[in-house]
């Protein structure tokens, strides 16, 4: 694998037509995961408050998770500035919901969430609790890591 040396420019894949919430804009986004099998990126679309499908080639994003209109809430099919995503092999979406304080996963296809780490809105430094989750990853036994960011910590969450 190579890439070219010394590029001066890149290539706007998706986005790019300034910050909002119509479905041809991002709005600050955060965290990307590639779907070699879609050919797409998922992206938390942070500031919109939700997660979006951009097929590479496309103009325009799919909702997957959140409010398509861009508001925040904290129920089961809502985010508050998602950030770090993940996706295992059976193609369920993990989302770092960082203004809720928690980790949100979405079984494959469906848009309604259940909280798998930390407590909805409510944000804290004890070992149940995130505060602004921003970034995370799964291993090869889907343990959940989870950075902390403003516990200053990394925190592992086993599978069970």
């Amino acid at each position: 694998m190579c890439y070219q040396a010394n590029a001066s420019s890149g290539t706007v894949v998706a986005g790019g037509n300034g910050a909002g919430t119509s479905n041809t804009q991002l709005n600050n986004p955060f965290g990307l995961y590639f779907d070699v099998s879609s050919n797409s990126l998922l992206i938390g679309n942070t500031d919109a408050h939700n997660v979006v499908r951009w097929t590479l080639g496309a103009t325009h994003w799919t909702l997957v998770a959140g409010d398509i209109s861009g508001s925040p809430g904290s129920s089961s099919t809502q985010l508050s500035r998602p950030a770090g995503l993940a996706v295992d092999w059976m193609g369920n979406l993990y989302v770092a919901d960082g203004d809720n304080h928690r980790i949100q996963f979405f079984l494959a296809g469906e848009s309604n969430g259940t909280t798998i780490a930390g407590v909805t809105a409510t944000s804290g430094s004890s070992s149940i609790l995130l505060n602004q989750p921003l970034a995370i990853a799964l291993d090869s036994q889907l343990n959940l890591y989870v950075s902390d960011y403003s516990n200053h910590r990394i925190q592992r969450f086993l599978r069970y």
